[in-house]
């Protein structure tokens, strides 16, 4: 969620900073800040605008130093208002012995606040950061490390801190658990960041720091204590982040950018595939993995958990394994059944997502040792954890709304069904070829849905005084249905509901009027019949339809029916190709609504919080 750069150097670190900020922005933007060491002083400048805005006020500040922390925050405890945002200080805000950002929430912070507030620690946010940094001030005895040290054994919760110090110029301290922090190398200069995009063109020295990890920055050292104070080497990896990958280029936006990116990135994901389906794919050890495994449990949240939902389907069709779908949030609070020979699969773009992460550790600790990941950051988290990944290449996401991520996604999930049913002599030679061949193509048929877009953008118009829509889709068309509709709400702010359309006469047709769209998604396959019948049912009730249509689904234009014909039939690969006129529309009816759609309200691009 939040985003946290720290730096000492031999130079002015402001820009890097605000550089970092800039980059991070995504994680969340309710509020943004930086605190920098100089002179003796703590000086600080916080804003609830935007990154940019915060650096012109920088400027105009004349801000400057050789330390500093900065943060870009999605608001948990208390409002987004400036009293509220990072990075905050203590004892007091008129004579500062220290500054700290936070990314994360702790669980005991009531507990604390209390023992704090009867040292005579006064409260001038409503966060639960602000009870970090006083904690470490009651702690601090003149070395900044050891007071953090022993503060963090205090926190029960998920945190990623960065702190400085007034009587230690050169020193930023951090700490993690439960949320992503790196450690960047430089030449007598040394940074932390939330992830490497931040200081891509400052350093490719990168350190992954491990859970209950506390690190000590200075100039020309730094050094690591595990969660036990034993002192500890993580290895350093040459990290190549383009700077190039976070400009925009030709587009208005990076949601529009990353769904035009799409051809590439599936590409890039379906690149291993040009020899033949092999198990390692997944890695050495998966050909044993498989074998062993007589089940599949996929754990995801958001937009990953649909493409976990049209996964269930691949994989009981194809390959003839059943599979279970669990909200990564909810698996770990309810009792469920375990099974040894059980395949759990995690998806995640960035690999971060805590309650998947959570929910991974709660299946291994229930005896399900066997587990694998669909992930699109090679160096995160999720990968380390499992024995087994496959990374999906989408390249960087930042915009909040997930497009080019989904679709590699449902890629990458295709290529496992494909391999587990070829394991498993569900798939012949001939199969295999010709799945492969669709596989090699789907870049090409995602270039011509892409041509779509001017038809697109006249439905959108229609879509701009709507406040409710309904999505409908059958089979493994129904997840699509239920992301497009999550599309649809997260950026222009329209309430949007999926339903099985088989279920349309059990309730939600009651909602259907003239004014509650309905959009369709149609393929030409086994259910198309029943979808005309269910599609019959709306115009009976006066309900405008919006359909996406495979070719020869013989659907027409007709008064209250407005059909957006895809060119083509694409059997098991068709909820890929149906995605992408779905995200158009989404992007296109925010944009004429005119809201924020790379940054949409209330919102964060990677959930590092439960």
């Amino acid at each position: 969620m939040c985003g946290i750069v720290g730096a000492v150097g031999q130079r002015d670190i402001t820009p890097i900073l605000l550089e970092g900020l800039r980059r991070l922005e995504y994680r969340g933007y309710d509020s943004c800040g930086i605190a920098l060491q100089a002179e003796g002083m703590l000086k600080r400048s916080r804003s609830t605008a935007r990154v940019a805005e915060l650096a012109t006020q920088v400027k105009t500040d004349q801000l400057s130093g050789f330390t500093g922390i900065a943060h870009t925050r999605w608001a948990t405890h208390g409002a987004p208002a400036t009293h509220n945002a990072h990075p905050h200080f203590s004892p007091n805000t008129t004579h500062p012995r220290l500054a700290l950002v936070h990314n994360g929430i702790i669980e005991n912070h009531d507990q604390l606040r209390k023992e704090l507030l009867n040292k005579g620690y006064i409260f001038a946010s409503q966060t639960d950061t602000e009870v970090i940094a006083h904690l470490i001030d009651a702690l601090y005895s003149g070395n900044l490390f050891e007071a953090v040290q022993q503060a963090v054994k205090r926190l029960k919760g998920a945190y990623a801190i960065a702190v400085i110090g007034t009587a230690e110029p050169h020193r930023v301290v951090g700490a993690r658990h439960g949320s992503p922090l790196v450690l960047g190398l430089g030449q007598g200069e040394n940074f932390l960041a939330s992830d490497a995009m931040a200081l891509a063109g400052t350093t490719d020295q990168i350190v992954f720091l491990e859970e209950g990890d506390v690190v000590d920055l200075q100039l020309g050292r730094c050094w690591i204590v595990d969660s036990s104070d034993k002192t500890v080497d993580r290895p350093v990896k040459t990290i190549q982040a383009h700077t190039g990958m976070t400009e925009l280029g030709p587009y208005r936006h990076y949601m529009q950018k990353e769904i035009f990116e799409q051809p590439r990135a599936l590409a890039d994901t379906l690149d291993e595939t040009d020899v033949s389906l092999t198990p390692n794919l997944f890695g050495q050890a998966a050909e044993q993995v498989f074998k062993q495994i007589d089940r599949i449990l996929i754990l995801a949240c958001g937009t990953s958990f649909y493409a976990g939902s049209v996964a269930r389907y691949w994989l009981e069709a194809v390959a003839g394994i059943p599979t279970t779908v669990e909200v990564a949030s909810e698996y770990r609070y309810r009792e469920s059944v375990p099974h040894p020979s059980t395949l759990v699969v995690t998806i995640t773009q960035s690999g971060e997502t805590a309650d998947t992460l959570a929910a991974l550790k709660h299946a291994r600790r229930l005896g399900m040792e066997h587990t694998l990941t669909i992930c699109n950051v090679s160096t995160s988290a999720m990968v380390r954890e499992c024995k087994l990944h496959y990374l999906t290449h989408a390249g960087v996401e930042i915009g909040v709304a997930s497009t080019k991520a989904f679709t590699t996604q449902l890629a990458a999930l295709f290529l496992l069904t494909l391999v587990l049913a070829k394991l498993r002599s569900k798939l012949s030679p001939e199969q295999e070829a010709e799945h492969l061949l669709k596989l090699r193509h789907l870049p090409v048929a995602t270039q011509a849905v892409l041509a779509l877009e001017p038809s697109i953008v006249a439905v959108a118009e229609r879509f701009t005084k709507k406040e409710n829509a309904l999505f409908l889709g059958r089979g493994m068309h129904y997840p699509i249905a239920m992301e497009g509709a999550l599309k649809l709400k997260e950026i222009s702010y329209i309430h949007a509901e999926a339903y099985p359309a088989g279920e349309l006469k059990h309730g939600p047709l009651a909602l259907v009027t003239e004014a509650m769209p309905v959009v369709t998604v149609a393929p030409n396959d086994a259910l198309l019949e029943k979808l005309k019948s269910n599609m019959q049912e709306v115009r009976a009730r006066g309900g405008e339809l919006y359909v996406f249509a495979d070719a020869d689904t013989h659907i027409e234009n007709e008064p209250g029916i407005y059909v957006v014909r895809l060119p083509g039939q694409y059997g098991l690969l068709s909820p890929i190709l149906h995605t992408i006129p779905l995200q158009l529309l989404a992007y296109h009816t925010a944009l004429a609504r005119g809201t924020d759609v790379d940054k949409p309200r209330n919102l964060a691009k990677s959930v590092t919080v439960e």
